[in-house]
């Protein structure tokens, strides 16, 4: 099939975002002119979706994805390939059903994911994602001002690791082999609670659920804090919500979105594979970037610096 940028049919599906982008066949092969139209629709949709791409296989999804930036694995759990397909099985526990943008515990997490499902369940299963962007354009005045002034502290030794425990059907052993595995190294990261795109230009609310702590203040004035803002993000308004096919891929813009998959389809199988593509470190409207706090010796693993960076060191400053 030959795709070109004209061929590019793009249809809203939501108010605030989300949009289904149909005459596209997903591969490394695509014209340049289709893949910034992509782009453009992913930064002006946050996420954006395409039917009937069953043709993908591991290989042909990191092949697409590199079109858009630079693959990365996860920092601390191993791929499903030995590379960079990241696997999602809810039979092994893994269900991501928390409010969440992902792989925030490092410094620069990544800027987009692409995710493609191989099973999914007969009924439920559905994910939702946020508009960020759109949460913070909302908030009163007073509210924007003093997000705007906020730091907070990302973590991945918090909840979503905790959360295997609450599913006792898996065994304690299970549940703590993921544990041991998730937080092999524990990371702290602090960012601005407000992101100035580097695309768009756009201020985004930068918060999910691996935020421990608002840096400086009081465990309680934190949690309320955090609360507060965290519910402009989840308002209906700001949502869009994807019943999958097999062979759907959905792309995200993980710099202005939170994203939950519903966990509502008991224990039928339900396999989705992602791929995610290298961050860069964010920045405040005050100028703040972000900056890792534990461990204070960084290891050499994804998201620390983009990989951009990584790379003109390997080549000694060259670009």
């Amino acid at each position: 099939m030959t795709t070109t940028a004209k061929a590019l049919d793009v249809t809203r599906i939501s108010g605030r975002i989300g949009a289904v982008v149909d005459g596209v066949e997903l591969s490394g092969e695509l014209p340049d002119a289709t893949v910034a139209a992509i782009e453009e629709a992913l930064y002006a949709h946050k996420v954006v979706f395409f039917r009937g791409q069953q043709h993908l296989d591991d290989a042909a999804h990191e092949a697409f994805a590199r079109r858009l930036g630079h693959p990365v694995s996860h920092p601390t759990v191993p791929s499903a390939d030995g590379r960079y397909v990241f696997e999602l099985d809810a039979t092994k526990g893994v269900r991501a059903n928390q409010w969440h943008t992902d792989v925030t515990f490092v410094p620069a997490y990544p800027k987009a994911s692409i995710l493609r499902a191989l099973e999914i369940p007969e009924r439920g299963g559905h994910t939702i994602w946020a508009n960020t962007a759109a949460a913070y354009a909302e908030l009163p005045e007073p509210l924007r001002v003093l997000a705007d002034s906020l730091h907070a502290v990302h973590s991945n030794d918090y909840d979503y690791a905790e959360r295997v425990h609450l599913r006792p059907e898996l065994g304690e052993e299970v549940a703590k082999l993921f544990r041991q595995v998730f937080v092999s190294t524990k990371f702290q990261t602090e960012h601005p609670v407000v992101r100035v795109h580097p695309v768009t230009g756009e201020r985004s609310l930068l918060l999910g659920n691996f935020v421990q702590r608002i840096a400086g203040l009081p465990s309680s004035d934190s949690r309320a804090l955090i609360d507060l803002f965290q519910r402009y993000i989840e308002r209906p308004e700001n949502l869009v919500r994807w019943q999958w096919q097999v062979g759907d891929v959905a792309i995200w813009d993980n710099r202005a979105t939170q994203h939950y998959a519903v966990a509502d389809y008991d224990e039928l199988p339900r396999v989705v594979r992602r791929i995610t593509l290298d961050g860069d470190v964010p920045q405040g409207v005050d100028g703040f970037r972000s900056r890792l706090v534990e461990p204070s010796v960084a290891p050499r693993v994804p998201g620390l610096v983009p990989a951009e960076e990584l790379e003109r060191e390997r080549l000694g400053g060259a670009a």
